[in-house]
């Protein structure tokens, strides 16, 4: 199965611009307010802090992009930043038989994604994904691609 919401690359980028726009018109108005029209006082603050901090959020939010692939005998996963140089991009693959589990975790907006496989040197290796940004859709398609390759892998295990 394949999933990915790169399609939503531009939507993303858009936003993002929108965002930084926001910021240098609150600048803007901040120091026209400061230093030539002094009509809002104190509230001048605003126009600076609220931009600021929806950018903030939607960094935090981690990496736009994630892509899966589960054709074959591997998994395949990429996240990455629609900016490229804010973060290094994330790309594993590994045998579909390393799988041992998978945990999906929601705090409010957040979302991540932690995966465990098997690994010679250390006994488990964990994989960490932000996931943010998928649909409740994507993210339910997800777990039925891991649950079924976890499931196949404890019966070969077994």
């Amino acid at each position: 199965m394949r999933l990915s919401n790169r399609n939503k690359a531009s939507v993303y980028n858009f936003i993002h611009t929108l965002l930084l726009m926001m910021v240098i018109f609150g600048i803007t108005a901040f120091l026209l307010n400061e230093y030539r029209f002094h009509a809002v006082g104190k509230v001048s603050y605003g126009f600076i802090l609220l931009p600021v901090m929806l950018l903030v959020i939607f960094h935090l939010n981690g990496r736009q992009i994630f892509e899966y692939d589960s054709d074959g005998e591997a998994l395949n996963f990429k996240n990455r930043n629609i900016i490229p140089f804010l973060d290094r991009p994330l790309h594993d693959e590994f045998p579909k038989y390393k799988l041992i589990s998978y945990e999906i975790v929601k705090l409010f907006s957040f979302k991540r994604l932690y995966i465990t496989i098997s690994s010679k040197s250390s006994g488990a290796t964990i994989l960490k994904y932000e996931i943010s940004y998928l649909s409740q859709k994507e993210v339910n398609d997800l777990k039925l691609s891991l649950n079924k390759v976890v499931k196949a892998n404890k019966e070969k295990n077994d």
